[in-house]
């Protein structure tokens, strides 16, 4: 039986799969099991920030794994303290931290959070929770409800809890808030919905005014988080302070794990919320080895090369194919070009791993570009060489 076969009768089809057996990675270039090499500009989406096989990653794993790999959340676990005080202080923010294994879960459980201080902080409860059009929180059932595409809400999965609702843009959340509103979940740049940034003064506007009517403000870096954009936070780079951070993606390397971060650290008590597997020895250990590498490189001016490396790249190629691509768009390595129509888009991803390079889809139209953070500049080179034989076929 051939490994499609095999997934095929095995695995819930829930994707749309390519069947490119990759079977080892090194930096940001994978290896299938023919030996044919490919340079990776998606990162697992977001979640190889350091790269494959990075040797401080994987020492870090292996020699958490040899000494305790889990217990449970009833005893304090030593990797997990340190890395939320980590994180705190990279952040900036005085903030108390929830492990869990996934951006979803983060986010259920900053609404968990954002729906007690309303229950509890005010005398008549407050519920509502407004997120933006073309966003996207996550598959449970509640984050897919926050999810602001109306393709995600479809009869299978109904019904859905209550309270939520979508806004076309910035400006339409100001007429959206009542007295019933006790949250705004919003990504800084969203991902899924075609790596599209706002603008900083609409987003440090809204912070403000959100603070004096004491409705929190939730921002979503799952995605954007952990050094994508240039700064640990996208919220560093906007400067604001949310009330709650939700992260993932990125800040395991590859292993599972998700935060919530939050300025109210008194809201949740015990039983609550919890997770078995949120927050373990090996998560956590993984996620102290990834601070410590990309801080450094952050700290070295080396990711700030990087980003500007890429983007002038990304610049050339939306310059040069004019006919093809709309603009270049996106913040730090969080990227993406804006295709002309969406057969565009399907072509370009699809010629670009037959050239030996592996790019993603975001929103309609756009191609989007998550690279490591430690990519090289040879790698970087590398890979637009092969997008634009990818390009130049159309």
């Amino acid at each position: 039986m051939t490994l499609e076969e095999l997934d095929k009768k095995y695995i819930l089809q829930t994707y749309a799969r390519d069947y490119t057996n990759f079977v080892k990675g090194v930096g940001s270039t994978l290896y299938d099991e023919n030996g044919r090499d490919y340079i990776d500009f998606a990162s697992g989406i977001a979640v190889n920030s350091v790269g494959h096989g990075n040797e401080k990653l994987t020492s870090a794993i292996c020699e958490q794994a040899k000494k305790i790999i889990h217990i449970s959340n009833l005893q304090v676990i030593e990797p997990q303290a340190k890395l939320a005080q980590r994180m705190v202080e990279l952040s900036g923010y005085d903030m108390g931290v929830f492990f869990a294994n996934s951006g979803a879960e983060a986010n259920e459980g900053a609404i968990k959070i954002a729906r007690k201080y309303g229950e509890t902080k005010f005398d008549k409860k407050r519920y509502k929770v407004i997120t933006l059009e073309h966003s996207f929180h996550g598959r449970t059932i509640t984050t897919v409800k926050a999810t602001g595409q109306e393709s995600f809400h479809t009869p299978n999965f109904s019904p859905y809890p209550a309270g939520f609702s979508y806004e076309k843009s910035i400006e339409d959340v100001y007429k959206a808030i009542d007295d019933e509103t006790v949250a705004v979940l919003i990504e800084l740049v969203q991902g899924e919905g075609g790596v599209q940034p706002f603008e900083k003064k609409e987003i440090q506007k809204l912070a403000a005014y959100l603070k004096e009517r004491n409705v929190l403000l939730i921002v979503d870096e799952v995605q954007t988080g952990v050094y994508r954009t240039g700064e640990f936070l996208a919220s560093n780079l906007y400067e604001i302070e949310p009330d709650i951070v939700t992260l993932a993606k990125g800040l395991g390397g590859g292993v599972p794990i998700g935060a919530v971060m939050t300025t109210h650290k008194d809201v949740l008590s015990a039983g609550d919320h919890g997770s078995t597997f949120g927050g373990n020895y090996l998560s956590t250990a993984a996620g102290l080895a990834v601070l410590d590498i990309l801080s450094e490189l952050y700290e070295s001016g080396a990711l700030d090369e990087t980003l500007l490396y890429f983007e002038q790249k990304l610049q050339d190629i939306a310059a040069k194919y004019e006919n093809l691509f709309e603009k270049e768009v996106g913040l730090g390595l969080m990227r993406g070009l804006r295709a002309k129509n969406a057969d565009i888009q399907g072509s370009v991803i699809k010629n670009s791993l037959k050239e030996g390079l592996v790019v993603l889809k975001a929103g309609r139209n756009t191609v989007r570009f998550l690279p490591s953070l430690t990519i090289s500049k040879n790698e970087i080179d590398e890979g637009f060489k092969r997008f634009e034989a990818a390009v130049s076929s159309l």
